[in-house]
C-alpha cells in the first residue's frame, strides 16, 4: 500500500478510537517489517521516576489494549503499585504514532491462561525460568534453570506461574497522530467521557 493511499483516508473523521486503531494496527502489519504489535511502555516507580520498555500488544477490544508480562518484574511491581500506564505506538514505514493513557485491570485468569497456552512451549518454560528484571549472575545460571524447568516439564501441559498474567490498559485518552509535510501533522485525541462515550478534539500540531 502507498504511502498516498494511507493519507489519502481522513481518520480525523472517525468517531471513536478503537476502530481506528485496528484498521491503523491492520496496516502497520502489511508494512511493518517486524513486530507491528510492538510498543513503549510506560510507568512510574516508588519516587514517581518514568519507565519505559518495549512489550507486544496481545489483546485489542473495546475494553482496552492487552500485554502480558512477570508480575514480579520492575514492570509489573511498578504497575501493581499505580495500577496506571501508558503506550506510544509508532509505525515509522506509516508516519504515524498512537498514545494511549489511563488505569490498569488485571485480565481473568482464564483470560491468561489461553493465552499461557498458545505461546511455545520454550517461552512457557522461560516464564518458569526467568526471574524478570533481577540481577543474574551469568547466563551460565539461566540456562541452568531452563534446564530444570525443562526436565520438570518433559512431556504435556506446562502449567502458567501465579506471578504471570495480563494487564489491561483501560485508556481514558487516545492519540492519532500522523506525519505531514512541513511539520503541519494531523492529531487528534479522544478523551473518555462521564457517560462512557468518547469527546474528539484536533489538536495543533
Amino acid at each position: 500500500m502507498s504511502s498516498t493511499e494511507l493519507t489519502s483516508r481522513d481518520f480525523t473523521e472517525a468517531g471513536e478510537p478503537f476502530r481506528l486503531f485496528a484498521e491503523w494496527l491492520g496496516d502497520a502489519t502489511k508494512n511493518e517489517l517486524n513486530d507491528p504489535n510492538a510498543v513503549a511502555l510506560a510507568t512510574v516507580d516508588t519516587d514517581g521516576l518514568p519507565d519505559v520498555r518495549m512489550v507486544l500488544l496481545k489483546g485489542l477490544d473495546e475494553r482496552g489494549f492487552v500485554f502480558y508480562t512477570n508480575f514480579e518484574s520492575a514492570k509489573g511491581t511498578e504497575i501493581l503499585a499505580t495500577m496506571k500506564a501508558a503506550m506510544c505506538f509508532h509505525w515509522k514505514s506509516l508516519r504515524r504514532q498512537v498514545r494511549v493513557r489511563g488505569p490498569v485491570e488485571i485480565v481473568t485468569n482464564e483470560e491468561a491462561d489461553v493465552y499461557f497456552a498458545s505461546r511455545p512451549r520454550g517461552s512457557r518454560i522461560g516464564a518458569w525460568a526467568s526471574k524478570q528484571s533481577r540481577p543474574l549472575e551469568s547466563r551460565f545460571a539461566l540456562e541452568k534453570a531452563v534446564a530444570e524447568y525443562t526436565a520438570r516439564h518433559p512431556i504435556g501441559d506446562i502449567p502458567r506461574p501465579s506471578y504471570w498474567s495480563g494487564f489491561r490498559i483501560v485508556p481514558t485518552h487516545v492519540e492519532f497522530w500522523h506525519d505531514r509535510p512541513f511539520r503541519l501533522h494531523d492529531r487528534v485525541t479522544f478523551t473518555r467521557n462521564a457517560d462512557g462515550g468518547w469527546d474528539k478534539s484536533r489538536l495543533y500540531p
